[in-house]
């Protein structure tokens, strides 16, 4: 995901008199950070993963805004979206470019400045790095080479869709999985939804605006089952709502808005006890060997399990085994 401040455009275009005011707010901030976090004991030789805000600029916590101070060097996913970020705060460092294509080589790099007894920060785009941003290679490399890894924590879509979704209840209760970006191919995307047939936790799904809708439509045999839509989260036209999931693709639909920024989804866990995934084996051991409509009604009565709920499993089964 990336950045973005609430302020209606970014830093470039805005009037000098509100660049004044940016800065001088941020000015209050970097004070504070010192005096909040510089009694701390930060050491020499350590890679420091950074949270930083994932829409408005005012979610960065005051040990990152003094560790990025105080770092010798801040590895980022992509040194045009980190420059004009740090710009906003006051902070000037020498960049190093870390993404998924160049990790591995780029680690050597950082490894290199570590071992000089340098700090070095390193922040994604946009929230907490390495979880689905680049950022896990690099730390592995850096722990591998027996130096110290300090994390700060702070913003993260996963656990601010979560804060909203009200999981508390379930099977499950607010035990949740993480999936991250599901395949942007349709064939692998059933398959990835079909799995989320047999999940009875929550899980959290990240996903881009130009695949929202693909998304939505994928989605739809999921049937009743509740699911929290974040859009745009922390941003100026920030969009949060529940629907039940074969619902989606409607509410996508109704408004050109809604295929626009940054998605973060928390499809809910099931609300009453069942074996989703000893009906999925049985009904997918039937289908191998008999008509659909016939494996539908012999699942339904060895498991248990709602025969509608069943019969979209089997649909999507079949289409995607036709593909």
């Amino acid at each position: 995901m990336r950045w973005c401040s609430t302020v209606p455009a970014r830093l470039p275009t805005l009037s000098d008199s509100l660049k004044t005011t940016l800065n001088a707010s941020f000015d209050q901030a970097l004070d504070a950070a010192r005096a909040a976090a510089g009694t701390q004991h930060y050491p020499e030789s350590t890679l420091y993963v950074v949270a930083t805000p994932i829409g408005n600029l005012a979610d960065i916590t005051l040990r990152a805004l003094h560790v990025l101070q105080l770092v010798d060097a801040i590895a980022c996913e992509d040194t045009r979206h980190t420059q004009p970020l740090l710009r906003q705060y006051g902070i000037d460092k020498p960049l190093l470019a870390v993404h998924e294509h160049n990790e591995v080589q780029a680690s050597t790099l950082v490894i290199e400045r570590l071992q000089r007894g340098e700090r070095v920060a390193y922040v994604s785009d946009a929230g907490t790095p390495a979880v689905s941003d680049p950022g896990a290679r690099l730390v592995a490399a850096v722990q591998a080479a027996r130096l110290r890894v300090l994390p700060l924590p702070g913003a993260s879509s996963v656990t601010t869709v979560l804060s909203a979704a009200g999981i508390a209840g379930g099977t499950a209760g607010a035990a949740f999985v993480f999936a991250g970006f599901l395949p942007s191919k349709s064939g692998e995307r059933d398959r990835a939804v079909q799995l989320l047939h047999g999940e009875p936790r929550a899980v959290v799904i990240l996903e881009a605006p130009h695949r929202i809708e693909a998304l939505a439509r994928a989605m739809t045999p999921l049937g009743e089952r509740p699911l929290t839509i974040g859009r745009e989260l922390t941003k100026q036209f920030e969009e949060i709502a529940t629907v039940a999931t074969q619902d989606f693709a409607a509410w996508v639909g109704a408004s050109p808005q809604r295929t626009r920024g940054e998605f973060a989804l928390v499809l809910h866990p099931f609300a009453q006890a069942k074996a989703p995934q000893d009906g999925l084996r049985v009904l997918q051991l039937l289908l191998a060997e008999l008509p659909l409509k016939t494996a539908v009604k012999l699942a339904t009565d060895i498991t248990g399990e709602p025969r509608n709920d069943l019969y979209e499993a089997a649909l999507t089964m079949k289409r995607v085994t036709s593909e």
